[in-house]
């Protein structure tokens, strides 16, 4: 008996990458962002509490300086950013911040600055670019952590807000479903300036074994440009031996 295999349909072109937002663009994995979304055509439009420093890698992009904890100046920033750049087809929320120690131990204004950034903050941002994301039918890619799925001593901050980044993503996938595509990126620990001015016992060991940002960024451009109607919804990217997953 003869079996009659499917045809294969025909693969449906990426979406180009377009103009992205990203935050915490001065470094990082902010900075790996914006330059990989240059690298595939895109226009990267930076945001951070610093100046940015230019460079060929980051094309024609555009940036402005906000503090992601004055949430109503950085939707104003945000907005201002958007109209000279005449739109805008994504945003990677890559901003964040911490302050370990126990809750007891941690002033309240700096506890409450972690969750004003990394949370809060990150609200901000998206709902300041939904006007132009819908208009486009765009991509938003939020920053979690693996700390957002599972918690550990001295870093309640951290965990609160990175939790919070999770529950919210996914209950913008569901509110924007159909509109705007939307991905929760869950990274493990990344060889950047992040862990650095921590006290010692708070840093990643002499043999921890960090993700180069720049592969988390080419995944983030990966989810960036699926064709239209199709989305990755949650992704973990992180190094083979990332102890803090699973």
């Amino acid at each position: 008996m003869t079996q009659t295999l499917p045809v294969p349909t025909a693969t449906r072109a990426p979406r180009p990458v377009g103009t992205v937002l990203v935050t915490g663009a001065a470094s990082g994995l902010g900075r790996a962002v914006a330059g990989a979304v240059a690298a595939a055509g895109g226009r990267p439009l930076l945001l951070d509490r610093v100046p940015v420093t230019p460079g060929p890698e980051l094309g024609d992009a555009l940036s402005t300086v906000t503090d992601l904890a004055d949430g109503r100046r950085s939707e104003a920033a945000i907005a201002e950013l958007v109209d000279a750049a005449g739109g805008l087809d994504a945003v990677v929320t890559a901003a964040g911040t911490d302050r370990c120690g126990a809750l007891g131990e941690v002033p309240a204004a700096e506890w409450e600055q972690v969750v004003g950034v990394n949370l809060l903050g990150t609200a901000a941002v998206i709902r300041a670019a939904l006007p132009a994301l819908t208009a486009h039918r765009g991509r938003i890619v939020t920053v979690a952590s693996t700390l957002g799925l599972r918690a550990l001593p001295d870093a309640s901050a951290y965990c609160a807000s990175k939790f919070g980044v999770v529950g919210m993503t996914r209950a913008l996938a569901s509110e924007l479903a159909g509109r705007v595509g939307v991905t929760l990126l869950v990274p493990g620990g990344m060889d950047t300036a992040f862990f650095d001015g921590r006290p010692e016992q708070y840093k990643p060991g002499p043999d921890a074994q960090l993700n180069d940002p720049a592969e988390v960024a080419d995944a983030v451009v990966y989810a960036l440009t699926r064709p239209e109607g199709s989305e990755v919804r949650e992704m973990v990217v992180c190094a083979s031996t990332e102890p803090s997953w699973p």
